[in-house]
């Protein structure tokens, strides 16, 4: 069948693992095949439901593409993956830096396949017809904005794949740039206001041009695009709201950071949000956020011992319940745990900021011996008592639990972390972005201002405008968008920013060797300082791990054109000048 065929001839840019050859063998149309699917309105709207599903699989599951986006990063470490040298275009260890590639081009596939046939039917008005164009141009300018902030420069697919292709090149970041910012201003005039829970907005669509706008070094632009969302129908949400509101013991941030809060009416603070709902049909929810999971430590694992050196903990209780069952995926810097909440003599203990409150965390002192069996049972841990003193590496840490408790709906699963639905984009980081193009037009008032925007809220201190640096912004993402912004290409979007821009001895000419995004995760995430050693890696990052690798499956199958390797990586020698031009 030839959605089948398309599929499959396609996996040239999308096969992570060797694929046999049944694929080559010609089968006959189906009642499936795009000519009978995509036939009316209904048709369309399906592949768009599917699109919004791609965007849920960015934070959901058990290792969705935000986990690869926090471990590497300033605020994280990949525990099981410590030695980046071990990344290459044929290997990742545990972690999916090679599949994300292909995931995200496979999401690309979706869109051309609407952006290609959008005129193979007749519609009721042109109206009609560009709204549903827009919000499929929308989600592949987003998967190409991700694209380019972690693997550089990538090839563009500008229509759907109908037959085997096997000449694919490599465009420059810069033209996809160029290329999606012109997508995504057509959209934004032709997206509605407003729309139910889950589907693209005018909103939406100028929050994501504020970034393009800002990777593209298009200052001026980027603050006007942030306007439009700033004097849209959001605002910062300032009252305690949704389902906890009740609960005097909980704040704010709590009742924000509640993933049944996210779509409410009452949060008007929402510009998109994934939805990923329990009581959905089973083929319409994940099988979870596993927040839980990935974020929290290892706790209850038997290397937690007691005074006595036998296991302190237990995988059952209230403790587990609450916390559940961490595996430390992305494991917490100390930078992120306590110095970034550090601000004008304040510390980790006593900062006013409600982000770094004690009744939003669980810090390590709060976390208590729950076997019963132990001589020590409630008494809070030891860590001198730990089987090894790497094992506070990933089994205790302190956990920002006002983010990550997402109960399971099911009260018989395993405490992973639930469904529910996920922040993209939110109010909150409008005003940062806008605040970055303030900061590098050197506007640092008009920045401060907007930081305060969101520091005011939670209470932390306000910051002067002399105080503004491009560190103090991403310290004040970290704060704002843990688990939430993706964080390596955010870095690495700043990083290039700083290079064609010629500051602080940065260039695009050796990007590879020197770039702001190694410097300030060697500045911030002392595990690779330290030599952590854990699983035969030992913690290892060079400048050219910026950029991920390009799979070299992708490369070799495509036999008549030449798909670029990232320098520092096995391949680049073959690399030719990308294309500056989209066809």
């Amino acid at each position: 069948m030839k959605i089948f065929k398309y599929l499959i001839l396609f996996a040239l840019l999308l096969c992570q693992t060797a694929c046999d050859k049944d694929w080559l063998k010609p089968e006959p149309l189906s009642f499936f095949s795009p000519e009978n699917v995509f036939v009316d309105k209904a048709g369309m709207e399906a592949l768009l439901i599917t699109m919004r599903k791609d965007l849920k699989n960015e934070s959901t599951g058990t290792m969705p593409n935000l986990t690869m986006e926090f471990a590497a990063s300033d605020l994280a470490s990949p525990w099981s993956q410590l030695d980046f040298y071990n990344l290459t275009p044929n290997t990742d260890q545990y972690y999916r830096f090679l599949a994300m590639f292909t995931v995200m081009y496979s999401s690309i596939k979706n869109c051309n396949v609407l952006i290609t046939r959008i005129d193979d039917i007749k519609w009721a008005s042109d109206a009609e017809r560009n709204a549903i164009l827009a919000e499929a141009l929308w989600h592949r300018a987003y998967w190409y904005y991700r694209l380019v902030n972690s693997y550089g420069d990538v090839p563009f697919l500008s229509g759907e794949i109908q037959e085997a292709k096997l000449d694919f090149q490599t465009h420059s970041r810069w033209t996809i740039l160029e290329k999606i910012k012109t997508d995504v201003e057509f959209a934004a005039e032709r997206l509605p206001v407003a729309a139910k829970s889950g589907v693209i907005t005018k909103g939406a669509a100028n929050h994501l041009l504020a970034k393009i706008y800002l990777a593209n070094l298009e200052y001026d632009k980027a603050i006007e695009a942030a306007n439009k969302v700033i004097n849209g129908p959001y605002a910062l949400m300032n009252n305690r709201f949704g389902v906890d509101a009740a609960k005097a013991n909980r704040n704010l941030i709590w009742d924000l950071h509640r993933a049944k809060n996210f779509s409410i009416a009452q949060n008007t603070e929402t510009i998109l949000a994934a939805i990923d709902r329990y009581e959905a049909p089973p083929a319409a929810r994940s099988v979870g956020l596993y927040t839980m999971r990935l974020y929290n430590c290892q706790w209850f694992q038997p290397q937690v011992l007691d005074s006595q050196g036998k296991p302190g903990m237990v995988a059952s209780g209230p403790m587990y319940d609450s916390l559940g069952r961490g595996n430390a995926n992305i494991r917490l810097t100390g930078y992120f745990q306590y110095d970034i909440w550090a601000y004008k003599g304040a510390t980790w203990r006593n900062t006013t900021d409600l982000r770094r409150a004690d009744i939003n965390w669980v810090d390590i002192h709060e976390l208590k011996y729950n076997n019963p069996a132990s001589v020590d049972f409630g008494k809070p841990i030891n860590t001198k008592f730990l089987a090894a003193q790497v094992d506070t590496f990933k089994h205790v840490y302190a956990m920002p639990h006002y983010i990550m408790y997402n109960p399971q709906d099911d009260p018989k699963a395993t405490p992973m972390g639930g469904n529910g639905d996920w922040y993209i984009f939110r109010l909150a980081e409008t005003y940062l972005l806008r605040a970055e193009a303030y900061f590098w037009k050197n506007q640092l008032a008009l920045a401060a201002d907007d930081i305060n925007k969101v520091r005011t809220r939670a209470k932390a201190l306000p910051v002067s405008a002399g105080e503004v640096t491009i560190d103090f912004i991403l310290h004040e993402r970290a704060r704002e968008l843990f688990a939430e912004e993706p964080r390596h290409s955010e870095l690495v979007r700043i990083s290039y920013i700083m290079a064609k821009a010629g500051l602080n001895g940065y260039s695009l000419s050796n990007f590879s060797e020197k770039n702001y995004y190694f410097d300030r995760v060697m500045r911030y995430n002392n595990t690779y300082e330290k030599k952590i050693q854990l699983l035969g890696n030992t913690a290892n990052m060079a400048p050219f791990h910026a950029l991920w690798p390009i799979p070299s499956l992708v490369i070799t199958a495509n036999t008549k054109g030449v798909i670029n390797q990232n320098v520092g990586y096995d391949g680049a020698d073959r690399n030719v000048p990308p294309l500056t031009k989209i066809e």
